[in-house]
């Protein structure tokens, strides 16, 4: 059982400078393994964000710490981003705009509803910085292909990417030991295989709802394929986790039939 430590949420907190919008609820207070437990993630994990500094320090008493449900709520919408393909530095990013009081929340998808798919935000940088993120590749033949591509857009000696959670993707995966040249083949054939399903989907909604809309002008119809979006793009996101699951099971089971 979680205890409540606090029945006071107003109580003075020798840490609120470390605080923000997130953990201004007060009520319930946690030790940090009745946090983690609540938050269904190891103990390690929980002290490993700290260390990364996406989750602020806990209440001091003596030298118990402890956290609010603000910390848990925080814990959520770190997970919640993870699921969706951010890397850690790009969660820490995105959370640090929402210190700064960008009006993101429904971005970081903390209201829980479908509408809070996350949006694609372009990144800008000069080709050095560009350069610095993929050590041992080639900038020139690197921006050169990846504009080719779609992915990027150059102009003089500064490059924006079109995603910064593709760019995340991709830092990750190369930094884990795929070749970028391998990625930048597979995103072509991936990003076919997503304008079928856009256009799917896309058309799926014409056909059956907006068919039945009646004397909607065009902003009327632009509201609801955007209200619509979202869902779309979750049952997208859950399909592919399953499907993920299954080859990651396949491949390990092989891997042992190999040995």
């Amino acid at each position: 059982m979680l205890a409540r430590v606090n029945e006071d949420p107003t109580a003075p907190d020798d840490h609120a400078a470390g605080r923000t919008s997130l953990e201004s609820t007060g009520g319930r207070e946690y030790r940090i393994g009745e946090l983690a437990a609540a938050a269904g993630i190891p103990i390690r994990t929980l002290r490993y964000y700290q260390e990364r500094k996406l989750l602020p320090p806990p209440r001091r008493t003596g030298r118990i710490g402890l956290y609010s449900e603000a910390h848990l709520t925080r814990l959520r919408v770190i997970a919640k981003l993870l699921d969706r393909g951010h890397t850690i530095e790009g969660v820490r990013e995105l959370l640090s705009a929402w210190e700064q009081g960008r009006d993101i929340a429904a971005v970081l998808g903390v209201e829980g509803t479908a509408a809070a798919a996350p949006a694609e935000v372009p990144v800008t940088m000069t080709l050095d910085e560009l350069a610095a993120l993929f050590p041992g590749e080639r900038a020139a033949e690197t921006v050169a292909r990846a504009v080719e591509l779609g992915h990027l857009d150059a102009d003089g000696d500064r490059v924006t990417h079109r995603s910064r959670r593709r760019l995340d993707a991709t830092v990750a995966l190369v930094r884990a030991g795929v070749p970028l040249a391998e990625i930048l083949s597979v995103g072509r054939d991936l990003q076919r295989s997503m304008d079928d399903l856009a256009e799917t989907f896309v058309r799926l909604i014409v056909d059956h709802v907006v068919a039945f809309a009646g004397d909607q002008d065009a902003h009327d119809l632009r509201e609801t394929l955007a209200q619509l979006r979202p869902d779309a793009q979750a049952s997208v996101e859950a399909g592919f986790a399953s499907a993920m699951d299954e080859q990651i099971n396949a491949a390990i089971d092989q891997a042992l039939d190999d040995r």
